[in-house]
């Protein structure tokens, strides 16, 4: 029994978890796993622990008399337990379940004050993972398993195997809960573990060993990988977009794998049909002036244009609106607008993606509205004679669609004087000096 103790003594070690003033969340079924873990974590530490149960409630008296054995055996060695029940509302399946268990656990590490929650996966549960995610569809990367940290979550468990779980629980005159659900093998994770698993072994004795082999060259390959990956990527990318014509450079493969981290990045669903339909709409929307937008849920989008692709998210953004009828200073929700007047010669005027302009307010009358776009608007661009509609300028300046209505204009009626950080109106040109300058900041970024 001195590999399981020095296995979770190491396990502590490495992740620099022995600090006294850590609390120790422990995911409880009272199962053998989970109960070897908390008798060896109480008998290696002095920290504070709390076994946290969650009652499914799906086997009535039998989940009730489970709940009951957990806390009777954390009052027997002196540990604190907390439980909750699962809401009735929760269906009777695998992935509810698992994720009602993680939003309990995230609850009690927010009212236990905890960033550390230990679960008790082990050898076996990895392997049979690894067998899931080949039936049912995984690339390399999900060939590398359970993950032994995972943000909160650590699982000291992962490298000791089921047998020697139980014998320890068999020494140490434990007397875990059994599951009857675990004979069910309409959930396919018992399927995997009473019916595959044991023909795995007749394939190859050794058969744990090996997945577990295959896991750990799986995590090898995935960081030289990531390594690569991390590199192409700073290459491609400029202000967390990635720059469309050196994405289009890439290999085929290269650019299914950026496409891939992009989905993880955003927590969304992926499959390889997926990542080829996003690569084909890249593709066709490459030379798009304005881009092109697809969906990929109720709130994201990927935006694709001859400059850039990036996802985009629903605007929620509340814009300021003033209205300026003479010099001064305007303030509105964190906002400020500063009209002053400028009769010094410029030496070098900013360029027009800055939010700072020098005007010529000779021949118009300070009566204008900041606001954002509408319809009927229109620009002398600057340098021209005629005027257009606001909307062909901000194409020609190849602003993308999804960033329009972010910006923000200086106006008297419909027609616009400057389109703050993309160019001003011929009309208020400066010649050899200016009448004033105008700028436009929020307040934290004051004297920046």
């Amino acid at each position: 029994m001195k590999n399981i103790h020095q296995t979770i003594k190491s396990f502590l070690e490495k992740y620099d978890l022995v600090k006294p003033e850590i609390t120790y969340l422990v995911a409880f079924s009272g199962g053998y796993d989970s109960m070897c873990l908390l008798d060896v974590l109480k008998k290696l530490t002095q920290n504070k622990i709390i076994a946290i149960h969650l009652n499914h409630k799906w086997r009535g008296n039998e989940s009730d008399r489970e709940e009951i054995n957990c806390r009777e055996f954390c009052d027997k060695i002196g540990m604190e337990f907390y439980s909750e029940n699962l809401p009735e509302t929760i269906p009777h399946t695998e992935t509810a379940a698992r994720d009602a268990r993680y939003e309990f656990f995230e609850r009690c590490a927010k009212k236990f004050d905890s960033q550390v929650i230990f679960t008790a996966h082990n050898q076996n549960d990895n392997a049979e993972t690894i067998i899931y995610r080949i039936a049912t569809g995984t690339g390399v990367a999900g060939l590398q398993g359970i993950c032994e940290r995972r943000g909160i979550f650590y699982r000291p468990l992962i490298n000791i195997n089921r047998q020697e779980i139980e014998n320890y629980c068999k020494k140490h005159s434990l007397n875990p809960n059994n599951d009857s659900s675990n004979n069910d093998t309409k959930y396919k994770r018992n399927l995997i573990r009473a019916k595959i698993m044991p023909e795995m072994f007749e394939v190859n004795k050794t058969a744990l060993e090996s997945i577990t082999s295959l896991i750990q060259s799986a995590k090898e390959e995935t960081e030289i990988v990531e390594e690569y990956l991390s590199t192409v990527t700073e290459k491609i990318t400029n202000d967390n977009k990635i720059k469309t014509d050196k994405f289009l450079k890439l290999s085929q493969a290269l650019q299914n794998k950026i496409i891939y981290k992009l989905f993880l990045k955003y927590n969304l669903e992926y499959d390889r049909k997926k990542i080829t339909s996003i690569r084909e709409f890249i593709e066709e929307n490459k030379d798009s002036k304005s881009g092109k937008t697809c969906s990929l849920t109720s709130n994201l989008w990927i935006f694709v244009s001859e400059k850039f692709i990036e996802i985009i998210s629903k605007n929620d953004t509340i814009l300021p609106y003033f209205h300026i009828t003479k010099e001064g200073t305007y303030e509105n929700i964190g906002y400020v607008l500063e009209l002053e007047k400028f009769s010094k010669p410029v030496r070098k005027f900013p360029p027009d993606s800055e939010n700072t302009a020098y005007i010529n307010l000779n021949r118009i009358p300070i009566d204008f509205e900041l606001r954002t776009r509408q319809d009927g608007d229109f620009i002398q661009p600057f340098g021209l004679k005629g005027t257009q509609k606001l909307k062909k300028y901000l194409n020609e300046k190849k602003i993308p669609n999804h960033e329009k209505d972010n910006l923000l204009f200086l106006c008297q009626g419909n027609e616009v004087f400057w389109a703050i950080g993309t160019g001003i109106s011929d009309k208020i040109k400066v010649g050899d000096k200016p009448t004033h300058r105008i700028k436009l900041f929020k307040t934290q970024d004051e004297g920046k």
